[in-house]
Protein backbone atom coordinates (compact mmCIF):
# COMPACT_ATOMS: atom_id res chain seq x y z
CA UNK A 1 0.00 0.00 0.00
CA UNK A 2 1.20 3.49 -0.88
CA UNK A 3 -0.30 6.48 0.92
CA UNK A 4 0.57 9.98 -0.23
CA UNK A 5 1.26 12.89 2.12
CA UNK A 6 1.09 15.97 -0.10
CA UNK A 7 3.16 19.00 0.81
CA UNK A 8 0.22 21.37 0.46
CA UNK A 9 -1.59 19.53 3.25
CA UNK A 10 1.20 19.86 5.83
CA UNK A 11 1.00 22.05 8.88
CA UNK A 12 2.53 25.50 8.50
CA UNK A 13 3.90 28.14 10.82
CA UNK A 14 5.02 31.64 9.83
CA UNK A 15 6.99 33.33 12.62
CA UNK A 16 8.46 36.09 10.46
CA UNK A 17 12.09 35.03 10.80
CA UNK A 18 11.10 31.35 10.46
CA UNK A 19 8.75 29.71 7.98
CA UNK A 20 8.17 26.04 8.70
CA UNK A 21 6.16 23.22 7.12
CA UNK A 22 5.36 20.24 9.37
CA UNK A 23 4.88 16.79 7.87
CA UNK A 24 3.85 15.48 11.30
CA UNK A 25 2.13 17.06 14.29
CA UNK A 26 4.47 19.61 15.85
CA UNK A 27 4.14 22.65 18.14
CA UNK A 28 0.79 24.33 17.43
CA UNK A 29 0.00 21.97 14.55
CA UNK A 30 -1.84 18.86 15.73
CA UNK A 31 -3.43 16.26 13.47
CA UNK A 32 -4.11 12.81 14.96
CA UNK A 33 -3.86 11.32 11.45
CA UNK A 34 -0.26 12.50 11.17
CA UNK A 35 1.53 11.95 14.46
CA UNK A 36 4.45 9.82 13.24
CA UNK A 37 5.28 6.96 10.88
CA UNK A 38 7.10 4.15 12.61
CA UNK A 39 9.88 5.82 14.60
CA UNK A 40 9.90 8.86 12.28
CA UNK A 41 8.39 11.57 14.47
CA UNK A 42 9.20 14.93 12.81
CA UNK A 43 10.11 16.31 9.40
CA UNK A 44 10.07 20.09 9.47
CA UNK A 45 11.03 21.99 6.34
CA UNK A 46 12.46 25.22 7.78
CA UNK A 47 13.50 28.46 6.16
CA UNK A 48 15.46 30.74 8.50
CA UNK A 49 15.86 34.41 7.61
CA UNK A 50 19.36 35.99 7.41
CA UNK A 51 20.78 36.90 10.81
CA UNK A 52 18.18 34.85 12.67
CA UNK A 53 17.97 31.47 14.35
CA UNK A 54 16.90 29.26 17.23
CA UNK A 55 18.24 30.45 20.57
CA UNK A 56 19.59 28.01 23.12
CA UNK A 57 16.96 25.41 23.97
CA UNK A 58 16.83 21.85 25.25
CA UNK A 59 15.93 18.37 24.02
CA UNK A 60 16.00 14.91 25.54
CA UNK A 61 15.43 11.32 24.39
CA UNK A 62 15.34 12.10 20.69
CA UNK A 63 17.64 11.49 17.70
CA UNK A 64 17.76 14.77 15.75
CA UNK A 65 19.05 15.01 12.19
CA UNK A 66 19.68 18.26 10.32
CA UNK A 67 19.92 18.18 6.52
CA UNK A 68 20.74 21.51 4.85
CA UNK A 69 19.40 22.18 1.35
CA UNK A 70 20.55 25.79 0.89
CA UNK A 71 22.62 28.23 2.90
CA UNK A 72 24.41 27.45 6.13
CA UNK A 73 23.35 26.51 9.65
CA UNK A 74 25.60 27.20 12.64
CA UNK A 75 25.29 24.78 15.55
CA UNK A 76 26.50 25.09 19.14
CA UNK A 77 25.73 22.85 22.10
CA UNK A 78 26.70 22.29 25.72
CA UNK A 79 28.73 19.22 24.74
CA UNK A 80 31.33 21.58 23.27
CA UNK A 81 30.40 21.13 19.62
CA UNK A 82 30.36 24.11 17.31
CA UNK A 83 30.20 23.92 13.53
CA UNK A 84 28.48 25.24 10.43
CA UNK A 85 26.72 22.69 8.25
CA UNK A 86 26.07 23.23 4.56
CA UNK A 87 24.44 21.27 1.71
CA UNK A 88 25.88 17.76 1.70
CA UNK A 89 26.36 17.61 5.46
CA UNK A 90 24.29 15.26 7.61
CA UNK A 91 24.30 16.18 11.29
CA UNK A 92 23.07 13.93 14.08
CA UNK A 93 22.52 14.99 17.66
CA UNK A 94 21.47 12.38 20.21
CA UNK A 95 19.66 14.31 22.92
CA UNK A 96 19.64 11.37 25.35
CA UNK A 97 19.54 12.46 28.99
CA UNK A 98 19.44 16.10 27.88
CA UNK A 99 21.28 18.58 25.71
CA UNK A 100 21.15 22.34 25.15
CA UNK A 101 21.90 23.76 21.72
CA UNK A 102 21.33 26.65 19.35
CA UNK A 103 21.04 26.91 15.56
CA UNK A 104 21.67 30.11 13.67
CA UNK A 105 21.87 31.57 10.18
CA UNK A 106 24.76 34.04 10.34
CA UNK A 107 24.46 35.13 6.70
CA UNK A 108 23.65 38.80 6.19
CA UNK A 109 21.65 38.21 3.03
CA UNK A 110 20.99 34.52 2.43
CA UNK A 111 18.19 32.36 3.77
CA UNK A 112 18.95 28.94 5.27
CA UNK A 113 16.71 26.15 4.00
CA UNK A 114 16.97 22.86 5.86
CA UNK A 115 15.12 19.79 7.07
CA UNK A 116 14.88 19.13 10.79
CA UNK A 117 14.18 15.44 11.37
CA UNK A 118 13.36 13.76 14.68
CA UNK A 119 13.54 10.00 15.16
CA UNK A 120 12.48 8.15 18.30
CA UNK A 121 15.49 6.39 19.87
CA UNK A 122 15.62 2.66 20.52
CA UNK A 123 16.75 3.35 24.10
CA UNK A 124 15.98 6.18 26.49
CA UNK A 125 18.41 7.82 28.87
CA UNK A 126 21.52 7.34 26.72
CA UNK A 127 24.48 9.69 26.89
CA UNK A 128 24.08 12.72 24.60
CA UNK A 129 26.17 12.60 21.43
CA UNK A 130 26.98 14.44 18.23
CA UNK A 131 28.23 13.51 14.77
CA UNK A 132 28.31 15.04 11.31
CA UNK A 133 29.55 13.80 7.96
CA UNK A 134 29.75 15.19 4.45
CA UNK A 135 28.46 13.31 1.42
CA UNK A 136 29.36 14.60 -2.04
CA UNK A 137 26.78 15.11 -4.76
CA UNK A 138 28.58 12.45 -6.80
CA UNK A 139 27.92 9.88 -4.05
CA UNK A 140 24.18 10.55 -4.31
CA UNK A 141 23.86 11.09 -8.05
CA UNK A 142 21.44 8.59 -9.58
CA UNK A 143 21.48 6.34 -6.52
CA UNK A 144 20.29 6.09 -2.94
CA UNK A 145 23.32 6.63 -0.73
CA UNK A 146 23.06 5.38 2.86
CA UNK A 147 23.68 8.44 5.06
CA UNK A 148 22.28 7.36 8.46
CA UNK A 149 22.12 3.88 10.01
CA UNK A 150 21.95 2.07 13.34
CA UNK A 151 25.48 0.66 12.90
CA UNK A 152 27.27 3.39 10.92
CA UNK A 153 27.92 1.02 8.01
CA UNK A 154 29.22 2.26 4.67
CA UNK A 155 30.52 5.40 6.31
CA UNK A 156 27.06 6.59 7.35
CA UNK A 157 26.20 8.63 10.42
CA UNK A 158 25.38 6.41 13.40
CA UNK A 159 21.98 6.70 15.06
CA UNK A 160 20.54 5.02 18.15
CA UNK A 161 17.41 3.80 16.38
CA UNK A 162 16.35 0.96 14.08
CA UNK A 163 16.22 3.32 11.12
CA UNK A 164 18.24 3.74 7.92
CA UNK A 165 18.15 6.93 5.88
CA UNK A 166 19.14 7.16 2.21
CA UNK A 167 19.68 10.32 0.14
CA UNK A 168 19.69 10.58 -3.63
CA UNK A 169 19.84 13.08 -6.49
CA UNK A 170 17.85 12.25 -9.61
CA UNK A 171 17.42 13.94 -12.97
CA UNK A 172 16.28 12.67 -16.36
CA UNK A 173 16.82 8.94 -16.88
CA UNK A 174 18.51 8.36 -13.52
CA UNK A 175 16.70 5.88 -11.31
CA UNK A 176 17.27 3.65 -8.29
CA UNK A 177 15.42 0.87 -6.48
CA UNK A 178 15.65 0.04 -2.79
CA UNK A 179 14.38 -3.26 -1.39
CA UNK A 180 12.06 -3.06 1.62
CA UNK A 181 12.65 -6.11 3.83
CA UNK A 182 9.64 -8.07 5.07
CA UNK A 183 8.11 -6.49 8.15
CA UNK A 184 9.51 -3.05 7.40
CA UNK A 185 8.14 0.04 5.71
CA UNK A 186 9.46 3.10 3.97
CA UNK A 187 8.82 6.82 3.98
CA UNK A 188 9.95 8.83 0.95
CA UNK A 189 10.27 12.61 1.19
CA UNK A 190 10.90 14.84 -1.82
CA UNK A 191 13.19 17.54 -0.49
CA UNK A 192 13.22 19.49 -3.77
CA UNK A 193 12.41 19.08 -7.43
CA UNK A 194 10.07 16.29 -8.51
CA UNK A 195 10.27 12.54 -9.13
CA UNK A 196 8.17 9.42 -9.53
CA UNK A 197 8.10 7.31 -6.39
CA UNK A 198 7.00 3.78 -7.26
CA UNK A 199 5.00 5.26 -10.12
CA UNK A 200 3.53 8.20 -8.18
CA UNK A 201 4.60 11.66 -9.36
CA UNK A 202 5.58 13.76 -6.36
CA UNK A 203 6.89 17.31 -6.04
CA UNK A 204 8.93 19.15 -3.40
CA UNK A 205 7.37 18.74 0.04
CA UNK A 206 5.37 15.67 -0.96
CA UNK A 207 5.93 12.27 0.62
CA UNK A 208 4.87 8.66 0.21
CA UNK A 209 4.28 6.09 2.95
CA UNK A 210 4.92 2.53 1.78
CA UNK A 211 3.56 -0.36 3.84
CA UNK A 212 3.64 -3.98 2.71
CA UNK A 213 5.63 -3.09 -0.42
CA UNK A 214 8.70 -5.08 -1.47
CA UNK A 215 10.64 -2.15 -2.90
CA UNK A 216 10.60 1.54 -3.64
CA UNK A 217 11.71 2.96 -6.98
CA UNK A 218 12.78 6.55 -7.65
CA UNK A 219 12.68 7.57 -11.33
CA UNK A 220 12.01 10.42 -13.78
CA UNK A 221 13.53 13.02 -11.52
CA UNK A 222 13.52 16.70 -12.34
CA UNK A 223 16.35 18.21 -10.30
CA UNK A 224 15.12 16.01 -7.44
CA UNK A 225 16.68 15.51 -4.03
CA UNK A 226 15.06 12.60 -2.21
CA UNK A 227 15.27 11.10 1.27
CA UNK A 228 14.14 7.53 1.91
CA UNK A 229 13.59 6.23 5.46
CA UNK A 230 13.72 2.47 6.07
CA UNK A 231 11.65 1.94 9.22
CA UNK A 232 10.64 -0.95 11.46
Amino acid sequence: MIELRLGKDRGYGDHGWLKSFHSFSFADYHDPRHMQFGDLRVINEDRVAPGQGFGTHGHRDMEIISYVLEGELAHRDNMGNGSAIRPGHVQRMSAGTGVMHSEYNHSADRETHFLQIWILPSARGIAPGYEEKYFTAAEKRGRLRLVVSSDGREGSVHITADVSVYAGLFDGDEQATLAIPAGRRAYVHIARGAARVSGQLLAAGDAAKLTGEREVTIAQGRDAEVLVFDLA
